[in-house]
């Protein structure tokens, strides 16, 4: 019962949060092409969902443990139906911005709002695992969102395959409401001051400024590559057809997926034989960081893009290594307030890409390498001031 009406309902709502999340990497040709969009609109328009996503982070922590995660999420779906219409109906710039800016608001619960109901159904032992699988199921979603929405795109237009994905949006809060029993851990009682000094004592925690750099850059580079500009360096700078580039992205999502999953249990075994789990953390970002190097130096083969996928999962593992530095009826916040500043900074960066490529269009079309090279050199560097940071050391005192 709990897998059929707890976390199949919720991985379908994550599974379709990473769908909207990375599909305009495949998208993005079409977009330019109809509506003649530059390298700065359409880094703006697909970043906007990381601004929007990322502003209602910390009510969200607040209103899941006041109302429950099954309202939250089937509530918050509805804005996303609203944004994919809007985008299927934008005749220009800013209204896809509008509606890409409501879906980032939509799926914002998806993720937090499983893992707070596992919390509530799921004995302790059995998180970490149920945890990484609703991962998988949003690594799912971003497989769905290369080769087989490129294979959409064939028999339908895309903003066709918007107005499905609004009603795909509908239905799962459908089945949220219907499905998922409800149970304690919301409530519409108490002082509502009391959930935000909470909020407080996370942001001014030495441990949370420690290890949340490292995982912040780590992950927001991880999302504005492979959420969009991928897809344009796979065509400007690898030369690859449409269909070529899809398969690619694919075979990132799928490595994806398997750095979830396996880097979880990694650190699960690791950790039995006395190896913190933040030591697995530091090293999968540490070979991120090396393969990001081979891209930007030429070694830019399907193998290469796979193991940017896996290991760029590798700051996920401060979400678990963060809830358990701080008392269990903060997790909830302690993780909104990481994916807050997360995708604050993935925001910035994605639309930040762009306007450094826009700077250097190519002669035939498209973009120069160099300022792939230079928007993607900056993150690489920004990622490795903050692994620094990390290796600094732990604070002395803990908070």
């Amino acid at each position: 019962m709990i897998i059929g009406r707890i976390f199949l309902p919720f991985a379908a709502g994550y599974f379709l949060s990473y769908l909207y999340r990375t599909i305009n990497a495949v998208l993005s040709p079409y977009l330019t092409a109809e509506l003649r969009l530059d390298a700065n609109d359409l880094g703006l328009l697909t970043s906007v969902y990381f601004l929007t996503f990322a502003a209602f982070q910390l009510p969200l922590g607040v209103l899941l443990d006041r109302f429950g995660p099954r309202r939250v999420e089937a509530v918050l779906l509805l804005f996303a139906a609203a944004g994919a219409g809007v985008f299927a109906g934008a005749d220009d710039a800013a209204g896809l911005i509008i509606g890409r800016g409501l879906i980032g608001l939509g799926v914002s619960a998806c993720l937090m709002a499983a893992f707070k109901a596992f919390v509530l159904w799921f004995p302790a032992e059995r998180l970490p695992a149920a945890n990484g699988w609703v991962l998988a199921a949003g690594g799912l979603g971003a497989l769905v969102a290369t080769a087989p929405v490129e294979f959409a795109l064939r028999l339908m237009d895309w903003r066709g395959l918007f107005a499905g994905l609004a009603g795909l949006s509908v239905m799962i809060a459908v089945v949220l409401l219907l499905v998922v029993p409800e149970r304690g851990g919301g409530s519409v009682v108490g002082d509502w001051r009391e959930p935000w000094r909470g909020v407080l004592d996370i942001f001014r925690s030495r441990i949370f400024w420690w290890m949340a750099p490292s995982s912040v850059v780590s992950q927001a580079s991880f999302l504005a590559i492979q959420g969009l500009w991928a897809g344009p360096w796979l065509r400007d700078v690898a030369g690859l057809p449409k269909t070529v580039a899809a398969d690619y992205l694919f075979w990132t999502a799928a490595a994806m997926v398997g750095g979830f999953v396996g880097l979880g249990q990694l650190a699960y075994r690791l950790t039995r034989r006395g190896i913190p789990p933040i030591a697995v953390a530091a090293g999968g970002m540490a070979l991120f960081m090396l393969i990001q190097l081979a891209l930007l130096c030429g070694f830019g083969s399907q193998v290469g893009w796979a193991l940017f996928g896996f290991f760029g999962t590798s700051g996920v593992l401060n979400y678990a290594i963060l809830s358990q530095a701080f008392p269990p009826a903060l997790a909830g916040r302690v993780n909104t307030a990481l994916n807050l500043l997360v995708f604050v900074l993935a925001f910035a960066a994605q639309w930040g890409m762009g306007v450094l490529i826009n700077q250097q269009p190519a002669a035939g079309g498209g973009y120069a390498e160099s300022g792939y090279q230079l928007a993607f050199g900056l993150a690489l560097v920004l990622q490795l001031l903050s692994w620094l940071w990390l290796l600094a050391g732990r604070p002395r005192r803990r908070d």
